[in-house]
């Protein structure tokens, strides 16, 4: 066991209410950040809480030393040793998926996991000691195969344990994960090995989804090999769902597992100046090449700790659920560090929202006595659709906060949900690249009645106002504008754009010369200061809290032969929010002239978006029009587009090069 290191001042600041508090988060960056700085453990403490000379670039808690894993795990090992860290729920693997797949209980047992197998979900504990050993074993791997420090490590795994302990493995010897989301395909997944220019990939031979099997494996393998930087390893953790044939760069992990496991393997945490990366994090942007999000290390542990107290009204001990993926950021921040950090119990689940029935969340809650919630509306949207004798079937007292962000949450939805639940349902606003709340009703404070159709109000820390885009000023109650963050951002926002601070600056920080950080959201303030989220001002679409950037999927479709030119829209939809339309223009539009022919041609430009970008990218339909409306200057019309397919006016129409293309789109609608 790593030895325990001195006990450090961990009285925090008492404040009256959340007003007082965020005053002094904006007055006294430093002074309030420095008190918040005392709910981590510090190998080094910082000499200076904030360096701000060279915004929009921040620094937080400068030449402070101090390590994620460490304090996640060891520093929970005096008081929670036998406490439950993670617990582990998948509605994928049952007895059924047994019978036919009888190699996953042994491989089970190979990755030494003591798995409870029930009709319809299988289960694992793991308490704060066990995660301490788990963490050390695969960390212990990792270095043996010659990862270290700041060396990029890439993660594709399905939402099972092995990928919790990767994380903090690599958190814990300081080399720096990017975890991408198993839903991408071989081609997503090469771009982000190649900007990270991994050393290692992880993976699985296989994932499950709805019932389906997923070749993980064979992703991976297509990946490396279209990937211009080669990883030196591939590391799999063999669940005995598909057989796989073993390449030279490949390591079975559970073999090297049992090698830590046999010489209780111990790692000692490699300590971090607070500003070097943690992670990456790739998102989609108005270009084809997606993001890295970089975010640092001590700025990231301070913010996520403060928010579980401050947002979330989470305690030491009590149980969190964030269902969510890894490889999304509410994975990253609320399933594996936040609960961590702050030594609640977290639950990680693998499955979907009705399998087996729609009464499994609720279970998997009674069961666990789940305090805090925290999804997207499109998984609740999903289960209102559903018999409401779920709701009522399983014991949920234990709730006492339900969070939903990723997408607006519609007042329906949440009167639904509130009424069943009986307890706050709290819709909050955030991105990738702040890791945590920008905006949000608190649960800590009695500051506001929760309004429902608005995500809250800025969050301590977040100098945020709606912005005319034009004259630079606040907008005033009602009206419309762009919602901006005045630097420097507080911690545990994005530090830069990986190996491209010019691309950080222009993304994040161009439109208001670098003072401002724009989140390319419309949205406005109401009369009560509450803040209402309009809708996005670029390219970039969200799909059931995903976020795609429309121009990827452009590129993906112009992988067709026939395809002369795209656009790609988001439509508004009940359920996921948004889904992406395509409208193609062919070089002969003979070839879609018939019902049958329209179907193949759609089909094939599907199968492009789905091959180089996964299923999460599918466009919902596939028009093809003989033009599409566009500038006099070449520009695409998009808006007009995007109107045109939720069938309504398109507004002025002034600079429209070809009026024709108006007809020639509705046209492409009526014959879909």
């Amino acid at each position: 066991m790593t030895q325990q290191l001195p006990q450090q001042e961990t009285t925090l600041p008492t404040y009256q209410n959340f007003s007082e508090l965020y005053k002094h988060s904006i007055d006294d960056r430093a002074g309030f950040w420095g008190g918040q700085a005392r709910r981590i453990y510090w190998h080094k403490q910082p000499d200076k809480i904030l360096d701000d000379s060279n915004l929009p670039f921040a620094k937080w808690f400068v030449g402070g030393e101090t390590n994620l894993c460490y304090n996640c795990v060891d520093r929970h090992l005096p008081d929670r040793a036998e406490q439950d860290a993670l617990i582990w729920v998948s509605s994928e693997i049952n007895q059924e998926l047994l019978s036919n797949h009888p190699d996953v209980a042994d491989a089970f047992k190979r990755l030494g996991n003591s798995v409870e197998f029930y009709t319809d979900y299988a289960k694992r504990r793991l308490t704060y000691n066990d995660l301490y050993k788990e963490v050390n074993y695969f960390a212990d791997v990792l270095q043996r195969y010659g990862v270290g420090k700041g060396d990029r490590v890439v993660i594709y795994m399905p939402m099972i344990l092995e990928a919790a302990y990767a994380m903090l493995a690599c958190a814990r010897i300081g080399a720096i994960h990017s975890v991408v989301f198993g839903g991408f395909a071989a081609h997503n997944l090469a771009v982000r090995m190649d900007d990270a220019q991994a050393k290692m990939v992880i993976t699985v031979d296989a994932g499950l989804r709805g019932g389906k099997v997923i070749n993980y494996k064979n992703l991976v393998n297509q990946a490396v090999e279209q990937a211009n930087v080669k990883p030196e390893h591939v590391l799999v953790v063999d669940r005995g769902v598909m057989p796989y044939k073993p390449n030279a760069i490949d390591i079975d992990y559970a073999e090297q597992r049992k090698i830590s496991h046999e010489n209780k393997a111990r790692v000692e945490p490699v300590w971090l100046e607070s500003n070097e990366p943690s992670y990456l994090l790739y998102t989609s942007g108005t270009t084809g090449k997606p993001k890295g999000v970089q975010r640092d290390t001590g700025g990231h542990a301070v913010a996520l700790a403060t928010s579980i107290d401050y947002v979330y009204n989470g305690k030491a001990g009590e149980t969190f659920w964030a269902i969510s993926d890894i490889g999304w950021a509410v994975g990253h921040s609320y399933t594996i560090y936040a609960p961590l950090l702050a030594g609640m119990t977290s639950i990680m689940y693998e499955g979907l929202p009705h399998r087996p029935n729609p009464g499994i969340w609720w279970r998997i809650v009674e069961a666990n006595k789940v305090n805090i919630l925290f999804t997207a509306p499109t998984g609740v949207r999903m289960l209102k659709k559903q018999d409401e004798m779920w709701m009522t079937r399983y014991d949920v007292s234990s709730v006492k906060a339900f969070f939903l962000a990723g997408e607006p949450l519609d007042e329906p939805t949440a009167e639904w949900l509130s009424g069943h639940l009986g307890v706050p349902i709290l819709d909050h606003y955030w991105q990738t690249e702040t890791g945590w709340p920008i905006l949000s009703h608190v649960a800590k404070f009695d500051h506001k009645p929760h309004k429902q159709g608005s995500p809250g109000y800025p969050m301590y820390g977040y100098d945020a106002k709606v912005i005319n885009e034009e004259t630079g000023e606040a907008c005033q109650a009602g009206e419309k504008g762009m919602l901006a963050i005045t630097a420097p951002l507080p911690p545990g926002c994005l530090s830069t754009v990986w190996r491209n601070d010019e691309r950080f600056i222009n993304a994040y920080f161009g439109l208001f010369d670098g003072t401002r950080y724009s989140t390319s959201d419309y949205a406005q303030v109401d009369a009560d200061g509450y803040y209402h989220i309009l809708g996005r001002t670029d390219d970039v679409i969200n799909v059931a809290g995903h976020r795609l950037g429309t121009q990827e999927i452009e590129e993906a479709i112009s992988g067709h032969d026939e395809v002369a030119e795209c656009a790609v829209v988001g439509i508004h939809d009940e359920l996921k929010g948004e889904l992406p339309v395509a409208f193609c223009v062919l070089k002969d539009h003979s070839l879609v002239e018939t019902t049958e022919s329209r179907f193949r041609v759609e089909q094939q430009v599907i199968g492009e978006v789905v091959k180089s970008l996964g299923a999460i990218a599918r466009p919902a339909a596939v028009y093809f029009p003989k033009a599409v409306p566009k500038t006099r200057s070449g520009k695409i019309l998009r808006r007009a587009i995007r109107a045109l397919a939720e069938g309504k006016e398109t507004g002025d129409m002034s600079t429209l090069d070809d009026p024709t293309a108006i007809e020639a789109v509705k046209l492409a609608i009526k014959n879909y």
